[in-house]
């Protein structure tokens, strides 16, 4: 891990990576007493779970003699806890460790005077170098150290929030005076290896209006995770909302939205272990409309920060996650109302919605219905005057009106081919999708 120019040097760095310690487990094989002798539903039974125990444990302290030599108690459960194997004892790191994506690497830097002299005049440099850049950690250089005396150290500490992935190294410089007046300078390089953690798989889908996004976070550790936080930020023009399968209301995760006081972390085990995290993405309103114009799908970023089984902090933030993209829509005909009654051979109004998407002045308008098929004879028909004509609609307005339409046949019918056309830029639009109507006679 380390490399050094070649030379003689008074000085040595030593590079200790800072960590909390992990728990020593020596998995047991011990033994319940009652396991012996009686089966697991023995305690279902109120005498027996009243009398059974006292006589056991009387047993067990007998057993328990520390006069006994024999060390037959050896094997049988002390406690309920030695069952976990815990020691009681923390292990300290016995090697520099993987580093992760996200987490903070801590090291405790010590330069060692090895010779038998004093070295004086110490400029001391720590940076981190990557692939894309080179982060100063510490400089000594308008203070340097005085002095460290034969057999002497100088230690420090420094932390380096990890944001990139692959090969790291850790540059460790030295500019100091030896025994003798020289001015010598000691580069060394520690390098390791930054890991990805966790993974995220997304998958959008839309229904109607409404879009779903599923997040599946997997593990690469070799330790557990607990998720503190995984939170869906939204772009701008989206409100979002968190769809658990154990609430009866999600929980919004808007920006404005609410959000718990305290939630217990989720536990994704290590090696490979998943969850799943499903928003509800919803255009919020009125800028709804000029996202569509400008025809984004930018749905927003996953900010996800957890902890390890003793508390070491971790942070990711996911990269923008794309949806479908959003056609330019300019004009948009909605039906707003169908009278429920409708009579043969007698007209009725259908309420109508026109809006305009863009942001200029657009129009005027011509309503029709067009034909499929130059034989095919519509059921349902304009009543009066093939056309209607429209006025003007404002930038981002809208305007209603009501198409007097009648029925020549009984039963079930369709509203067909209700098209719009702008008599300016002489452009047709797709016509309204087919409305189901029953027709009664009078």
């Amino acid at each position: 891990m380390s490399t050094t120019q070649q030379g003689t040097h008074s000085l040595a760095f030593r590079v200790m990576r800072l960590c909390k310690p992990s728990f020593h487990v020596k998995p047991p094989f011990r033994l319940d007493p009652a396991d012996l002798f009686v089966g697991e539903d023995i305690f279902d039974d109120p005498l027996a779970a009243a009398n059974l125990p006292p006589l056991l444990s009387s047993q067990l302290t007998k057993s328990m003699d520390s006069s006994d030599l024999t060390y037959g108690n050896r094997f049988l459960l002390h406690h309920p806890s030695d069952a976990m194997g815990f020691s009681g004892l923390l292990l300290l790191p016995q090697s520099f460790g993987a580093i992760y994506l996200g987490e903070t690497f801590c090291s405790y830097i010590s330069i060692n005077n090895n010779s038998n002299f004093e070295v004086r005049d110490i400029i001391i440099k720590a940076e981190i170098q990557t692939e894309r850049q080179r982060i100063l950690l510490l400089d000594t250089s308008k203070s340097p150290v005085e002095s460290v005396r034969a057999g002497g150290r100088y230690d420090f500490i420094v932390e380096h929030d990890v944001k990139e992935l692959g090969a790291h190294t850790l540059v460790c410089t030295a500019l100091y005076n030896d025994n003798d007046g020289e001015r010598k300078y000691l580069p060394q390089f520690f390098k390791f290896v930054v890991a990805n953690p966790l993974s995220v798989r997304t998958k959008v889908r839309t229904v109607k209006e409404t879009t779903y996004l599923e997040a599946c976070i997997e593990n690469h550790t070799k330790s557990n995770l607990y998720m503190d936080q995984v939170e869906f930020e939204p772009a701008p023009h989206w409100s979002a909302t968190v769809l658990k399968a154990d609430e009866l209301h999600p929980a919004d995760n808007s920006s404005t939205g609410g959000r718990e006081i305290f939630k217990p972390p989720i536990l994704i085990r290590s090696g490979g272990g998943i969850h799943n995290y499903l928003y509800q993405l919803k255009l919020a309103s009125p800028d709804s409309a000029q996202m569509k114009v400008e025809g984004t799908n930018i749905l927003g970023k996953l900010q996800i920060t957890w902890r390890t089984n003793l508390g070491e902090p971790g942070r990711l933030q996911t990269q923008q996650i794309l949806g479908t993209p959003i056609s330019r829509k300019e004009i948009e005909l909605q039906i707003l109302e169908i009278p429920s009654l409708i009579n043969l051979d007698k007209s009725f109004l259908v309420h109508l919605n026109l809006t305009n998407h863009t942001d200029r002045e657009l129009g005027p308008f011509e309503v029709q219905l067009s034909q499929n098929s130059a034989h095919e004879e519509k059921k349902v028909m304009i009543n009066g005057l093939q056309t209607m004509v429209l006025p003007q609609v404002e930038a981002f307005g809208s305007t209603d009106f009501h198409l007097s339409l009648i029925a020549t046949k009984l039963g079930v019918q369709r509203i067909s081919g209700i098209t719009v056309s702008d008599t300016t830029e002489k452009k047709t639009y797709d016509p309204l999708p087919d409305v189901e109507i029953f027709v009664e006679s009078d």
